[in-house]
């Protein structure tokens, strides 16, 4: 009875995700080591590993069917927005953006779990309603859900965060079913939203990064510095890199923040196009392990909330390459499991113990441990 029970409290352990995820991490922890200067990035992200993986084992233990009914997801969410708007009066101050909470020993920002907080509100809401998604009141109001926490991260401003927000909401809703007609009305509302924005809310520097985006020679020297860096760094890779620590754009220091915004950029630099394509192909395996945990959820709710993470790691993946590549404007955007930082790799990991954990009360996954402990 002891073995059944400990059994079944993994029982969704899923051994290529993590593998997967693993292997990205190991790859950003090498992308952050150097032959030359201090390694304190290489040291700090290899405790946050540790730590993380215990957050996603201690992630799989509850049972989370209770995220269905009731009002806990939504008493997360009113949590992460208290905490977004504390963090707006007590918050620490890092380039230019006032979004964490300095503990001491490291530092907490909010918009990370509130992310996850959002996808489980956004999967009980459309879970409940599924059969009424063709109704736009439903549009308007989940949107508001995601606008309340979008909005209180974009005045820290983080416009990246932010974006990735937009991008859970809009994602969720295409699963969830929306109809064409309102569709096209999001993307009208969108640009509606865009230009009061640009006019009202936008600071200079992010309207320059914007501009900068439409013509990135333009100010190679100012706005643009950080893009064309980046793109000369991914260049140089060529095809197998220019090896382990040898990164001269990124460890030279041409290539600001080259350990969080712009590691992809350093990946290539040091990994080259064969390096890439390990990289796209692990977190192919990622998305798609996600992706199949969904199609056998318990309930449209544990679909669709796995479905969100799935969302939530492609939004900041594309939106980041796309940064580093100069397709996207830079935004300030992590990679999952990549990237240095101790809140985003927690909160990682942690969604990946929830998807796994849920599909401990899978039917069908149920009666195929039961009869493997039987015999």
């Amino acid at each position: 009875m002891y073995t059944m029970r400990w059994w079944r409290l993994f029982a969704g352990f899923d051994l290529w995700l993590v593998l997967a995820a693993l292997a990205l991490t190991l790859l950003g922890l090498v992308t952050m080591y150097t032959f030359q200067g201090d390694n304190g990035y290489f040291t700090r992200q290899a405790y946050w590993i540790i730590l993380s993986l215990g957050v996603m084992v201690a992630s799989m233990l509850p049972d989370y069917r209770f995220l269905r009914t009731g009002n806990t997801a939504f008493f997360f969410y009113v949590v992460s927005a208290l905490s977004l708007i504390l963090v707006l009066f007590i918050g620490e101050v890092t380039l230019g953006a006032q979004s964490r909470f300095n503990l001491g020993f490291f530092s907490l920002q909010p918009s990370d779990p509130a992310k996850l907080v959002l996808i489980a509100l956004l999967a009980k809401y459309f879970s409940k309603r599924h059969e009424l998604i063709g109704d736009f009141r439903h549009i308007i109001i989940s949107g508001l859900y995601a606008f309340v926490i979008f909005g209180l991260v974009f005045i820290q401003p983080d416009f990246g965060s932010a974006i990735i927000l937009f991008f859970i909401w809009f994602g969720m809703v295409l699963v969830a079913g929306i109809k064409l007609r309102h569709l096209l009305l999001v993307f009208l509302l969108g640009a509606v939203a865009f230009g009061g924005m640009w006019e009202f809310a936008f600071q200079d520097y992010q309207k320059e990064r914007i501009m900068t985006f439409l013509d990135p020679l333009s100010d190679i020297q100012g706005a643009g510095y950080n893009a064309y860096q980046s793109t000369i760094a991914v260049g140089s890779g060529q095809l197998l890199g220019k090896g382990i620590g040898y990164g001269t754009q990124s460890k030279l220091q041409f290539l600001p923040e080259y350990e969080t915004d712009f590691i992809f950029a350093a990946f290539a630099e040091e990994w080259g196009l064969v390096g890439v394509l390990v990289l796209f192909l692990l977190f192919a395996v990622v998305i798609w392990r996600l992706l199949y945990h969904a199609t056998l959820g318990a309930t449209n709710f544990e679909r669709l909330f796995a479905t969100g993470v799935a969302i939530l790691f492609v939004s900041h993946f594309f939106v980041h390459i796309g940064m580093n590549i100069g397709l996207l404007p830079v935004t300030g955007t992590t990679v999952p499991f990549l990237s240095y930082g101790g809140t985003h790799l927690m909160t990682e990991f942690m969604g990946l113990g929830i998807v796994m954990a849920m599909r401990k009360y899978t039917t069908r996954h149920y009666q195929a441990r039961d009869i493997l402990i039987t015999e």
